[in-house]
């Protein structure tokens, strides 16, 4: 059974990671907290469900640091910037490695929950095509070198008596091979089978949709 999504507070001041406890556990929230980002990634969760709320200046790894290590793991947790000081610079800086919002201290609270939900919402869609990237990339995993040459021809239009020229095959060997491509890959018409091919292709799924 999948855990439910958490809000994974990091903040290096003890009262204000207490207070945004409170205030998200009462809106309903499952919410993990730490006093540093070293922390959070000594946790284990990058590869959790949810989302992150984080300091953006902490001493050490700050938070703009912390989300460049996440997005080089990579990580699916989008994550949500406070900050006391307003630094429009950091917040550019931040939107550009894939935060999803930007909040000034003190944060207003219904602003920060709706944030949060979006946050919830993005994550489960990333999460949801992470998946099934996984599945296509496993039945791609399952075909042949040779299989996999017919495939990316198939993809890029050519038909099979062209297919065969280019492989140096008959083109009845050709039929062969690709209707296995159909089977392995499981489809029944070269339009779903180029579909999922671009499907399978990696996304910065963290980014803010």
């Amino acid at each position: 059974m999948n855990s439910p999504p958490r809000v994974f507070l990091v903040d290096d001041q003890p009262e204000i990671l207490k207070a945004l406890g409170r205030l998200l556990h009462a809106a309903g929230f499952e919410v993990d907290g730490y006093l540093s980002a070293q922390a959070f990634l000594d946790s284990g969760n990058a590869d959790a469900a949810g989302c992150l709320v984080l300091d953006l200046s902490m001493p050490g790894m700050n938070g703009l640091d912390l989300l460049h290590a996440l997005r080089q793991h990579p990580s699916l947790l989008p994550a949500i910037f406070l900050t006391g000081q307003g630094d429009l610079d950091a917040g550019i800086r931040a939107m550009k490695l894939g935060a999803a919002d930007f909040l000034t201290k003190p944060v207003d609270g219904e602003r920060l929950i709706a944030a949060i939900g979006h946050a919830f919402a993005h994550n489960r869609r990333a999460r949801g095509a992470a998946q099934e990237r996984r599945g296509i990339q496993q039945r791609l995993d399952s075909l042949t070198p040779r299989e996999r040459e017919v495939m990316a021809l198939l993809v890029e239009g050519l038909l099979n008596k062209q297919i065969g020229a280019a492989l140096g095959m008959v083109e009845k060997t050709v039929k062969v091979h690709r209707a296995r491509v159909m089977q392995k890959m499981q489809v029944r018409s070269l339009t779903a089978l180029v579909r999922l091919v671009d499907r399978a292709q990696p996304a910065n799924a963290a980014d803010p949709a």
